[in-house]
Parts: structure tokens; sequence; C-alpha cells
């Protein structure tokens, strides 16, 4: 049997972390929660579980997500958004990993809930995810603020056909409200690699991004929130490649 750490970072997630914790507290052999300093109730409502509650300022999502897997006591490790749960399905195929691991890492799909409907198209899913792996061999990269596991060379991912649910947005002010501060880290992050923008670049992103969702992701057969997922998804794009043109701008003065 292959002792596992599950990890999972939070801020302010009062609204979530019960249901994460309580999704995996039957499988996990340790429980570590790394905390940005929630001025809400998380720290409270973890203190009704078997966790270890750490505290550790957020320096990115990447940064903290790599120091909280350090943290674990086992190198093979269940990491988690705090709003992520593990259905039925992924619970019982995780214990069945845990007595026979046979890979280095494996995927799982991702099924979203925006508004209380779940998104089955627009891009959304399966969205796969690498979640579950022997940390001695993968970490996180890719660019925040969207961090992905990689693994080396060499090393064998095996692909889990049950969810992840991710209980995404409440309200499409909160969704809004995330995409302006993401984009903030993500033009950010561009601009330090030397990516450029324009006005063609702002038109053809935003505009390409609804096509391809709404379209060719099927999107539509989503209904209302499916149309709103891929509008805002558009306009995400847009503002990303608006502020890395001011951010350009602001350069070249």
């Amino acid at each position: 049997m292959t002792n596992l750490s599950v990890v999972i970072i939070t801020f302010n997630e009062e609204k979530n972390i019960a249901r994460c914790l309580g999704s995996i507290e039957n499988i996990a052999d340790d429980i570590v929660v790394v905390d940005s300093f929630s001025q809400d109730r998380t720290e409270q409502i973890c203190s009704q579980f078997n966790v270890r509650f750490i505290k550790h300022k957020f320096e990115g999502h990447i940064e903290q997500k790599n120091w909280a897997i350090q943290q674990a006591k086992y190198p093979h490790v269940l990491s988690l958004d705090a709003d992520e749960a593990l259905n039925e399905q992924l619970k019982s195929h995780v214990k069945r990993i845990k007595e026979n691991w046979a890979a280095d890492g494996y995927t799982m799909n991702r099924l979203t809930n925006y508004c209380g409907q779940w998104i089955k198209h627009c891009g959304w899913y399966p969205d796969k995810k690498l979640r579950l792996w022997d940390t001695r061999l993968g970490s996180w990269g890719g660019t925040n603020p969207h961090d992905k596991v990689i693994m080396k060379k060499g090393t064998t991912i095996c692909h889990v056909e049950h969810d992840i649910l991710h209980y995404s947005f409440y309200t499409v002010a909160q969704h809004l409200k995330q995409i302006d501060f993401f984009t903030d880290i993500s033009a950010q992050a561009a601009f330090e690699k030397g990516e450029k923008s324009s006005t063609f670049k702002i038109i053809y992103k935003s505009t390409f991004k609804f096509f391809r969702d709404y379209i060719l992701k099927l999107g539509f057969l989503d209904g209302y929130y499916g149309f709103v997922v891929c509008k805002n998804s558009s306009f995400a794009k847009k503002m990303k490649y608006k502020k890395l043109k001011e951010l350009n701008k602001r350069a070249y003065k």
C-alpha cells in the first residue's frame, strides 16, 4: 500500500474547503493545507479535519504549489485546489491506485460547475489534469496563473476516466472579478517572456477564442451559461492582450 499525501492551497475558501476535505479524508494518509493568510473561516473549518494547516505568503500559484508539496510527508501526492473535490468513482479509483501504484503519474478529467450548471463543452471538459504523481519525478511549472505538473522525461503517465468536480464560480460577477485579477498576472508573465501585443492581436485572439469555444468546442450545447462562459473567456483573452499592450507601451517610453 502506497502512502498518499493530499496537498491543497487556500485563500479565503470558507465556501469550498469542507467539501474538498470531505472528499479525500478517507483516502489520504496525510493532508496538508497551505494557506495564504485567509481572512475568513478557512482555518476554523480546517481545524475540524485531521489536517496540517500551514500559513505561507503567496508568491504565485506555481511557487505556492511547489512549496506546498515540499511540506508533504510522502512523495506520492494528490494536489487539489480548494474549490475541487473527487467524485465517488475517482475516490474509489485512487484507493485502488494506492494498492498498486503502477505509473509515475495519473491524469484525470475535471468537470466544472458554473453558477450551478455543469459545463460539458466550451473547451472546459474533459479538461485533463495531472494531479496524482510521484513528486520525485515531477513538479509544478507552466506560466502563472495557469500552472501544470511537468514530469521528467521517460516517466509513465496513465489516465483515469473519472472526474475531479470543480466548483468554479457561484456568480458571473465572481468570474469577471477573477478575470481582472488573472489577466493582470498573465499579461505580466507574457511581458516578462518578451511577448508583444497589438490591436490586431487583441481583436484576433478574442474573436477566435469565442469562435473556437462556442462553435468548434460546442459551447452552444451548454445553453445560456455556455454562452456566458464562452463570452467571458473571449473577454479574458481580450483583457490579457490589452494589458500586455499597455505594458509594452510603458516599456518603450
